[in-house]
């Protein structure tokens, strides 16, 4: 119960024994508490370290709870208060490091993070800089299980100070059981997560002024570009607001709309319909190719054609793709 103030389990024993029994030896505690006496000198040793018994020429006395007790709890809060003020005194130092190596970044609009670990070290500085929101487009696979349990912490402070989370995934993710967790667990705490069948590229926008967009969409692990130019982090902004009113939250179905197509179904077909093969739109959607090739057999059935050709006239007659 009071281990926070140096005593042990054994201590509290020892201790609330002489309480009870204040004129007890050390023969009469070991035999009432089932012990050796070279067991219940080491707790006295150590209660009389702590305060808590007092020696004198008559033998040991015990000290009172509310007085012994309530000066280890002050001892401990002065512990408390000076470790406070020295990790105040190295965040301050922490800040001053890294203005230091960060003045070219100051200058910069135009930031080039080379590979990935520069992008991850980036965004832990960026969640802890975070101040009043954080909008993500998380597209391509699902995230390794290391990742998000990496990335929760920084989450949970951000989420904790205010921060609101907006992440935006593309809906092949609600099939990853690491991702929906993740999502679920955000939510609990106060985050937002929605899904689209497609994502124009990965995106992080922190506090209306800085975004990190990949240097290369095609291969994340190139790195990323952080911009600071305000004209161009407005742009992005009105593009992720833009995707974002058309995604639905997770845990809400994906019903199919007045045309009966879903909107996955739906981006599927106006993916071929821009001449993507089967392989690229899966690539789009983030899902396998026979995912696509399944799909497809059951729309061109809904059609009621025999050929693929066939289905994009339908289709574009029915006014399910855009011309």
């Amino acid at each position: 119960m009071f281990t926070e103030l140096g005593l042990t389990t054994w201590d509290e024993t020892v201790y609330r024994a002489m309480l009870h029994s204040p004129r007890a030896g050390v023969a009469q505690l070991a035999a009432q508490l089932a012990a050796d006496e070279a067991a219940i000198r080491e707790a006295l040793d150590r209660l009389l370290d702590l305060a808590l018994v007092r020696s004198s020429d008559d033998g040991l006395s015990v000290v009172r709870p509310l007085a012994g007790l309530t000066s280890l709890l002050d001892r401990a809060e002065r512990e408390i208060t000076l470790r406070q003020r020295q990790l105040e005194a190295t965040r301050v130092s922490i800040t001053s490091f890294a203005t230091e190596f960060s003045h070219q970044a100051d200058v910069d609009l135009i930031v080039r993070l080379e590979g990935i670990d520069a992008v991850r070290d980036r965004l832990i500085e960026l969640a802890q800089e975070a101040e009043r929101d954080c909008l993500s487009f998380n597209s391509g696979g699902a995230q390794a299980p290391d990742i998000i349990d990496a990335e929760k912490p920084l989450n949970q402070l951000a989420l904790e100070r205010g921060v609101q989370i907006r992440d935006l995934y593309q809906e092949s993710f609600r099939n990853d059981p690491g991702t929906l967790a993740h999502a679920e667990w955000m939510s609990g705490l106060g985050g937002h997560s929605r899904t689209v069948p497609t994502l124009p590229m990965r995106l992080v926008i922190v506090d209306q002024r800085t975004a990190l967009v990949p240097i290369d969409p095609a291969d994340p692990r190139a790195g990323a570009l952080e911009i600071s130019t305000p004209g161009v982090v407005a742009g992005l902004i009105a593009l992720f607001e833009q995707v974002w009113a058309s995604g639905r939250p997770f845990g809400e179905p994906d019903a199919p709309g007045q045309d009966g197509l879903t909107s996955y179904e739906r981006s599927l077909l106006e993916l071929l319909a821009e001449g993507h093969t089967d392989e690229s739109a899966g690539r789009k959607l983030a899902i396998s190719t026979r995912s696509v090739q399944r799909t497809m057999m059951a729309l061109t059935q809904r059609l009621g054609v025999s050929s693929r050709f066939q289905a994009g006239v339908e289709a574009t007659r029915k006014g399910w793709v855009r011309q």
